[in-house]
């Protein structure tokens, strides 16, 4: 009788160990002050340096990339979507005010591709020294029977750090304050079943370029902003939801937002998909970025300033809108 084992049922424990060379070397390349475990243990260890504040609060986010990966399958293209993920939870906790501490990932497959995970995790490892984040831990799992041939999932975790007393909620914004929008690379990691229902199979590779553009780390130049002491009052990463329903989170009651689309010039895969697929504005701007990843709300004494700071430091942004009388609504017009 023909013996079986773990390997005849799919899972390769030693090309996972294997693996786990490269992702040590990865990870060593994001240390930070803090760091005091090597990857492998049963955990990852951290210890922050709390002197430097007052009342410290951490602040934590989980996401994945949803089926964005669906592209990076059709083009075999991987080395942008852990860029992504580590994106996805970063701006998240960017928008309180907080700097980076730690993050950890989850790739699940059906078989392990070893160059496939390597250009995955070096993305991660890419994306977490340019938010300032220590990779310190994460978990590959091989699922036979789980995943079509040549696709996986992902999952991120990440946590920072803020003092109480500079937390960002919004609850300082005031009528006639500034809305400054970041402007993106393109949809980002949000509204791509939309955009997969829209477009065939043939555009989908021809605008591959765009449609895999990593996610914009915004954490770098926002926090330029705050270190030069300068009031910001709401930010919210425009992710799943867009404009209508992740803004109104840093609006304080009686007031509202007022956005004008025709205010930074949204980029010509936008324009496509909402044409062929005849998408209405109030959806459009409900699923996707439409060039604007991030806002921030400011007063108009520092729109200018903030509007130089952030080219300054690589990041194009416009003023966008303005804070109105209303009911924690947006408007887009």
């Amino acid at each position: 009788m023909k013996r079986v084992t773990y390997k005849t049922a799919g899972v390769d424990i030693d090309k996972a160990n294997a693996l786990v060379k490269d992702y040590k070397r990865f990870a060593k390349s994001t240390a930070i002050k803090g760091v005091i475990s090597d990857i492998g243990s049963f955990g990852g260890f951290f210890r922050p340096d709390l002197k430097r504040f007052k009342d410290p609060i951490l602040v934590a986010s989980t996401d994945g990339v949803g089926t964005k990966l669906k592209l990076a399958f059709l083009a075999d293209k991987h080395d942008t979507v852990g860029i992504d993920l580590v994106a996805m939870s970063a701006n998240d906790i960017l928008c309180s005010g907080a700097e980076g501490l730690f993050f950890l990932d989850y790739i699940s497959t059906g078989r392990i591709k070893s160059q496939v995970l390597r250009d995955i995790v070096s993305g991660i490892a890419k994306a977490c020294k340019e938010a300032g984040y220590a990779l310190i831990g994460g978990e590959t799992a091989e699922m036979p029977g789980m995943y079509k041939d040549g696709e996986y999932d992902l999952a991120g975790f990440g946590v920072g750090i803020v003092d109480r007393s500079k937390i960002i909620d919004g609850r300082s914004i005031k009528l006639g304050d500034c809305i400054v929008g970041l402007e993106s690379s393109g949809p980002h990691s949000n509204g791509y079943s939309l955009i997969r229902k829209i477009l065939t199979e043939k555009e989908l590779k021809k605008h591959s370029k765009e449609l895999l553009a990593p996610t914009c780390l915004y954490a770098r130049p926002v926090l330029a902003l705050k270190n030069l002491r300068i009031d910001i009052k709401g930010i919210a990463n425009i992710t799943g939801g867009a404009f209508y329903d992740k803004v109104p989170r840093i609006i304080p009651k009686g007031l509202a937002i007022e956005i004008d689309k025709y205010s930074w010039p949204v980029p010509a895969i936008f324009s496509l998909v909402q044409k062929k697929g005849n998408v209405d504005d109030r959806e459009i701007y409900r699923t996707l970025n439409m060039g604007i990843g991030m806002v921030l709300a400011v007063s108009n004494r520092d729109a200018r300033r903030v509007v130089r700071i952030l080219g300054d430091n690589g990041v194009k942004s416009y003023a966008i809108g303005r804070v109105v009388k209303g009911n924690r609504e947006v408007v887009v017009q």
